[in-house]
């Protein structure tokens, strides 16, 4: 049986409309309006946002970002609900361009190593280690510096329980390779109440006390930056930040009797606002730092001594320890830094 033809005018017949009958528009909306602020804590894609010393705000991604991520230290634009008042959220809209991203590697053995992003927009990382207990670890500190060279983020070291081992050779080892060394005895500033004066910026967050001159000294090299802490679990970075921010209240935690490994008290990145304009990022304890993502001429531009003398080695020299002519092996003072550098080489991706 044949199909009638109706015709188009019957009231039982739906007409679509062509698809092509209107041009789909790259126009996106411009945002123009949307507040600024600094991404300081995630949590299973709930965000806060700082816009103000005063104000945070709860925030999820706009369906506009697409799949861009977002992680502590990103500046975004707000719209929606910004005033901050419990149960209300605000949209993320625009992501800022990145100045600096840190990033860590899952796995060193092979190119394309799955990789987590820190932080973003840091201008200083500050690597905690322990005089002992746990023992500190030289190669930790060195895969640090290379990430943080590599992002263009300033290392600075910072040694703790000095007063169970001052650890001179370590501090002396690494001021004389030019990074920065604070170290710091903790009964000077574990045990003692800060007292809390005016500050501009961030009432909540007075600074330390004014007995810990140690304190007192990487407390002002923190002002006007974004400083992200890492290191090992047990090394005393959450005591530390609970020192240098009061009010903080970040949980501290004890070392292992057996393993000699601190347990994870912090368990996601968050960032605290210290003194005037800075920013104090804490992560949580690190086991491992890859450096899967960082190549053979990275590294050694990590290893700045190397890397000065490296400039008069031969056309194409390697570096390694088989290495013909290579002018790093000139230089034995240098043996423990050439000795880590050697041992990292072997794990990234050859550029040469």
């Amino acid at each position: 049986m044949s199909r009638r033809d109706i015709g188009t005018d019957d009231p039982r017949v739906h007409v679509r409309p062509g698809k092509g009958s209107r041009p789909r528009t790259k126009k996106r909306p411009s945002f123009a309006h949307a507040v600024p602020g600094m991404v300081v804590a995630v949590d299973r894609g709930r965000f806060t946002v700082a816009i103000s010393a005063n104000c945070m705000v709860q925030a999820v991604k706009a369906r506009a970002l697409g799949r861009k991520g977002v992680i502590v230290g990103d500046w975004v634009g707000l719209e929606g609900d910004t005033s901050g008042t419990p149960d209300t959220l605000a949209r993320i809209v625009t992501l800022e361009e990145r100045q600096t991203v840190l990033r860590r590697s899952f796995d060193e053995s092979e190119v394309g190593a799955r990789e987590k992003l820190i932080v973003a927009n840091a201008t200083q990382m500050l690597i905690v280690v322990a005089a002992r207990d746990p023992e500190p670890k030289r190669g930790m500190i060195d895969r640090a510096i290379v990430s943080a060279l590599d992002a263009r983020v300033t290392p600075l070291l910072v040694v703790t329980k000095t007063d169970l081992d001052s650890v001179p050779e370590l501090i002396a080892d690494y001021e004389a390779v030019g990074i920065k060394v604070f170290a710091l005895n903790r009964n000077l500033y574990e045990a003692t109440a800060p007292v809390p004066p005016p500050v501009e910026t961030h009432p909540p967050h007075p600074a330390p006390h004014p007995c810990a001159p140690q304190l007192q000294e990487l407390h002002q090299q923190l002002q006007g930056e974004v400083t992200v802490l890492l290191g090992h679990s047990g090394v005393g970075k959450s005591t530390l930040v609970n020192a240098l921010v009061p009010g903080a209240n970040r949980a501290t935690g004890e070392v292992n009797e057996v393993t000699g490994k601190g347990r994870h008290t912090s368990t996601s990145a968050v960032a605290l606002p210290i003194g005037s304009q800075g920013w104090l990022i804490d992560t949580p304890g690190v086991r491992s730092f890859g450096l899967a993502h960082v190549d053979a001429a990275g590294l050694l531009r990590g290893f700045t001594e190397l890397y000065a003398i490296s400039q008069d080695c031969p056309r194409g020299c390697a570096h390694a320890a088989d290495a013909p002519d290579c002018l790093l092996d000139e230089h034995p003072e240098l043996a423990l830094r050439l000795a880590s550098f050697r041992s990292l080489l072997s794990e990234v991706p050859s550029a040469y």
